[in-house]
């Protein structure tokens, strides 16, 4: 664990100890992950774990919906972490959809597996290869993922994800935009307005202390074998900057 991140980390745990305790004893049918994996997915949040993971399930579901019917789908959350959203896929969709999630984090997968049904899951290096087959899937979404990669891994990563995407299918992405500008340094600032990625790469790829910052030509660049259905920059709203929406759709 990076050092600043493991103070973060029990930082977060002592402070949200009592609420913590008391969610987990009003749900006890509840499984919940370790805690490190919690935190690693969001915050270390039990209630923002479950009913935030439920609650941005059905906002992506919504999304989903106005560009995809989701019947007979098979659907991917790549980046799944420790099943905050997949988990609720199968009761919210429903409909005869399957259900995959992979990630490189082989721990979460490893809870994924024990605890999580009606979903398969994969356990992923950062390098590009998923066990699937071409056009296997229908649905591939990915919330704050690419934001943890470096420039090459976006172009390796995304040629795998179309690969595995179906004509006629859909991907939803999230990125750190323009929202994020007033966090750049001004050397930053000078690559993000020349559509340049911005990438902080102090530790390992993949990791949550690792970012990137995506300008809109650099995700038009990434995206060109793609239609672009839509882009979605929405206003931060007490300090919280909202990463853009991508949907993107695979030619047929």
């Amino acid at each position: 664990m990076h050092l600043a991140d493991k103070a973060r980390f029990y930082q977060q745990k002592f402070k949200k100890s009592k609420s913590n305790a008391a969610f987990k004893l009003a749900n006890p049918s509840i499984k919940l992950p370790p805690d490190y994996l919690i935190y690693e997915s969001h915050e270390m949040d039990y209630e923002k774990y479950y009913n935030g993971g439920l609650k941005t399930a059905k906002w992506l579901v919504g999304h989903l919906n106005k560009h995809s019917e989701l019947k007979g789908k098979n659907i991917l959350d790549w980046g799944c972490g420790p099943g905050r959203i997949i988990r609720h896929f199968p009761e919210i969709v429903n409909n005869g959809c399957s259900y995959f999630g992979s990630d490189y984090n082989a721990k979460s997968i490893a809870w994924n597996k024990k605890n999580l049904e009606k979903i398969t899951f994969n356990h992923n290096s950062l390098k590009a290869i998923l066990p699937y087959n071409d056009e296997f899937m229908d649905v591939i979404y990915a919330l704050s993922v690419f934001t943890h990669l470096s420039e090459k891994l976006h172009y390796e990563w995304f040629e795998e994800l179309y690969r595995v995407l179906n004509p006629g299918g859909i991907m939803f992405i999230t990125t750190s935009g323009e929202n994020y500008r007033s966090l750049l340094s001004a050397q930053e600032l000078k690559q993000f307005d020349n559509n340049e990625l911005v990438a902080r790469g102090q530790v390992k790829e993949g990791h949550r202390i690792y970012t990137t910052f995506h300008p809109k030509g650099f995700m038009e660049k990434l995206f060109n074998s793609c239609e672009i259905l839509d882009h979605i920059v929405e206003k931060p709203v007490d300090g919280w900057l909202p990463q853009d929406i991508w949907i993107i759709k695979k030619p047929v």
